[in-house]
C-alpha cells in the first residue's frame, strides 16, 4: 500500500509539472483573447454593428509589427533610451523595467547569432566546468596559433558574464546547441540538455 502511494504520489507529480507549460500556454492565450480581441470585438460591436473575429489579435500583431520597426531605427532607440531615463527615476517601475528590459535582452540573444557554439571551460578550478559561448577567434602573431573569444554569461542573466581568451584545448564540447546551454544558463540549471561528452 505504501509503495502504491509513493508511486501515485510521483506520478501525480510529473504530471502536474507536465501540465504547467501547458497550463501557461492556456492562460496566455486566455488574457491575450479577453484583453484584447475581445475588447476590439465589442467595440466593433458597439460603434458598426458587427463582429470580426480575430481582429483584435491582428491589431495586436500589427502593433507588435509597428513597435519592432520603430525600435529597429535611429530615432526609436533615441526614443527608448529616454524611456530608460525617465523609468530608472522611478523606483518601483524602475524595477519592473529592468526585469523585462533583461528578459528582452536574453530573448533577442539567439536572433543577434554572436555565439559560434557553446563550450565547457575549466576556468575558476579544476575539473570545475562552466558553460561559454564562443564569440570568435583571435590570431596569436606570435606563435600562429589561432584562440578562441569566450563568452562566460552569468546565471542566471546571460546579458553580464567574462570574456576570456583560450587555447581550443582548453575547452571541451559538451554536444550542446547554443538553445540547449542558454536554457540550463537562464534557468540556473533547472532546464536543459540531459546528455553530456566526458568532460575529463
Amino acid at each position: 500500500m505504501k509503495n502504491f502511494l509513493n508511486h501515485s504520489k510521483l506520478y501525480v507529480f510529473r504530471g502536474l509539472l507536465a501540465l504547467i507549460p501547458l497550463g501557461l500556454a492556456i492562460f496566455t492565450i486566455r488574457i491575450i483573447y479577453i484583453f484584447i480581441d475581445k475588447r476590439v470585438m465589442g467595440l466593433f460591436d458597439q460603434y458598426i454593428g458587427y463582429r470580426i473575429p480575430g481582429l483584435g489579435l491582428l491589431l495586436f500583431i500589427l502593433v507588435l509589427y509597428v513597435t519592432g520597426m520603430i525600435a529597429s531605427n535611429v530615432l526609436g532607440k533615441r526614443l527608448f533610451a529616454i524611456l530608460d531615463g525617465i523609468t530608472s527615476k522611478i523606483p518601483l517601475v524602475k524595477t519592473a523595467y529592468q526585469v523585462g528590459k533583461q528578459l528582452s535582452n536574453t530573448l533577442s540573444l539567439p536572433e543577434k547569432q554572436i555565439f559560434k557554439k557553446a563550450v565547457l571551460v575549466d576556468y575558476f578550478k579544476p575539473d570545475t566546468w562552466v558553460i561559454g559561448f564562443v564569440t570568435g577567434e583571435i590570431k596569436n602573431e606570435e606563435t600562429g596559433e589561432t584562440l578562441l573569444k569566450v563568452f562566460i554569461p552569468t546565471v542566471p542573466n546571460p546579458t553580464s558574464g567574462f570574456l576570456v581568451i583560450l587555447k581550443e584545448n582548453q575547452t571541451k564540447n559538451p554536444d550542446w546547441t547554443v538553445e540547449e546551454a542558454m536554457r540550463l544558463v537562464i534557468s540556473g540549471g533547472i532546464i536543459g540538455p540531459e546528455v553530456i561528452n566526458s568532460v575529463r
